[in-house]
């Protein structure tokens, strides 16, 4: 059994700069593992410690996701070992492009049943990538997932709904996007990052991996702030507490708040 969990090395939003007309400058921005994935690596980890599962990371983006900074960053995480796909071609890539890319990696490595990946990435935050990623794997997708057991092509998966849990028998391979607070991932300590350090990672070209069909290009033309409400500025008069109470929910209820 593999297990492939995807991880996107991406800029920390905590360093970005907000401008006042709404858009965002990332040039101070250093880069991470983005905060979601640790979540579906521990996930990972667990389910390939308890069936003897190789647990492979698997990312894209530009050259830097072949950075020694980001392979000892992810490996730390306890991947047995990473293959990337770093190439100019896919710097800033939208999730199309980049579930397309991860679907061709995870065809590559061969033999795999099951995917991983986080709820969002931290720069983008579409949580498109997981559908995508199956759609074009041809296999199911779930999402808000809580806990994962069983072996390969024979998953027990509980995930988080609106009106309470859920639990599923999922057969064959499966791509499971995990609940941000689904499990608490492990801090990398020194040990395991000089450890990732002698793990194996395969880099690849955008030319190993080109997808069977061309993925149609979107790109950010504008950006722009949210339109704030026009405050109503209506003053309530607290010298009579009664009749501010019975002023204040009549107002609201105007509003329909009540």
């Amino acid at each position: 059994m593999k297990i492939a969990v995807a991880y996107k090395w991406a800029p920390n939003p905590q360093d970005a700069a907000v401008g006042a007309d709404g858009t965002v400058d990332w040039g101070r921005a250093k880069a991470s593992v983005s905060e979601y994935d640790p979540v579906a690596a521990e996930l990972g980890r667990r389910l390939a410690d308890a069936t003897g599962a190789e647990l492979v990371g698997i990312s894209v983006g530009g050259p830097d996701v072949a950075s020694p900074m980001a392979r000892k960053s992810a490996l730390s995480r306890g991947f047995d070992r990473a293959v990337v796909v770093a190439d100019p071609a896919l710097e800033g890539a939208g999730p199309t492009l980049t579930a397309t890319v991860l679907a061709e990696v995870v065809k590559h490595i061969g033999d795999v049943d099951l995917v991983l990946t986080g709820d969002s990435s931290q720069d983008v935050g579409a949580q498109l990538v997981p559908a995508i990623l199956a759609g074009a794997l041809g296999w199911p997708a779930l999402a808000n997932v809580t806990a994962v057991s069983g072996g390969a092509g024979d998953l027990v998966v509980e995930r988080l709904q609106d009106s309470g849990s859920q639990v599923l028998h999922a057969t064959g391979p499966v791509v499971l996007a995990a609940a941000t607070d689904a499990v608490v991932p492990r801090v990398p300590g020194m040990k395991d990052i000089l450890a990732a350090g002698k793990r194996p990672v395969e880099v690849l070209s955008l030319a190993d991996v080109t997808p069977a069909a061309p993925v149609a290009a979107t790109a950010v033309v504008a950006t722009a702030r949210p339109a704030l409400a026009a405050r109503k500025q209506h003053v309530i008069d607290g010298s009579d507490p009664v009749a501010a109470a019975a002023e204040l929910v009549a107002a609201l209820r105007a509003d329909n708040v009540l």
